[in-house]
């Protein structure tokens, strides 16, 4: 009897130690973010109007002032990390933000890697060029002789690629307003993005300097992004959504930065 006992006593310290492990192997970042007092936000260096520093030096747009909401409802302060565009999952996967907020497309290779939030928005790829350019068609610009400014590792960089394969495609790390200074100070033809950030970004620069083009190559759904393993973060999140879509607070937030350009007035 004693030695049944030692091993029923032996199985259940084992059990113990496996169970503890695996509740260390996967911890609830939502608790952990309440304990910290803090979400940590990975967010685009520059890119209006989801995402910028504005002329008082103060960091906002459509996706950081939702993960300001985010905050207030769990109850903690919020901190925005800034990253060029192909630093944004890599901050995510090694656990220096809880959170990837962008004008981030969910596609199914990036999906490989984080897991999207439902869309909050679409959007989809246009093609820009200098006022008045020559370019109207998908054949106009897919020509040996044309060069296509993209974002490395954009969703534009890889509907260019796709629509324009005979085309000169050049990738540029960083936000788009590079794609936009590439376009005028004549390093490229055209330029790929989305057409939020387009919209956005083309105000920086003088009146009728740029146009888009009467050219879509996509419809996007854009998303947040946590870490696989964070389900119940994940669960929240769109919960947040449906709430503040209810309530009108997701409807303000998109009527001004996204549909209207009332908010250069203010940044």
């Amino acid at each position: 009897m004693k030695s049944w006992g030692r091993r029923l006593w032996s199985l259940g310290m084992a059990a113990a130690v496996v169970l503890g492990l695996h509740a260390s192997a996967t911890a609830d970042t939502l608790q952990e973010i309440i304990q910290r007092g803090e979400l940590r936000v990975a967010v685009q260096t520059q890119g209006p109007p989801f995402s910028f520093v504005d002329k008082n030096g103060v960091r906002t747009g459509s996706s950081v002032e939702f993960c300001k909401l985010m905050a207030q409802e769990m109850g903690v302060k919020v901190t925005f990390l800034d990253y060029d565009w192909d630093g944004l999952i890599p901050a995510l996967l090694s656990k220096k933000a809880d959170l990837l907020a962008a004008d981030m497309t969910a596609t199914l290779k990036r999906a490989l890697k984080v897991s999207f939030t439902d869309p909050f928005y679409y959007t989809g790829a246009v093609v820009f060029a200098k006022k008045g350019s020559t370019f109207k068609t998908i054949e106009d610009c897919n020509k040996e002789n044309v060069t296509i400014a993209v974002l490395l590792g954009s969703t534009g960089e890889a509907e260019a690629t796709r629509f324009f394969p005979k085309a000169n495609i050049k990738s540029y790390k960083g936000g788009g307003p590079l794609l936009i200074n590439a376009v005028l100070a004549g390093h490229a033809d055209i330029g790929v993005n989305d057409e939020t950030a387009v919209v956005g970004q083309m105000q920086e620069f003088p009146p009728d300097s740029i146009e888009i083009l009467p050219i879509r190559l996509s419809k996007e759904p854009l998303a947040f992004a946590v870490r696989p393993e964070d389900t119940h973060l994940l669960q929240w999140i769109n919960l947040f959504f449906q709430w503040i879509r209810e309530d009108g607070r997701y409807d303000q937030n998109i009527h001004y930065w996204v549909k209207s350009l009332d908010w250069k007035k203010d940044h």
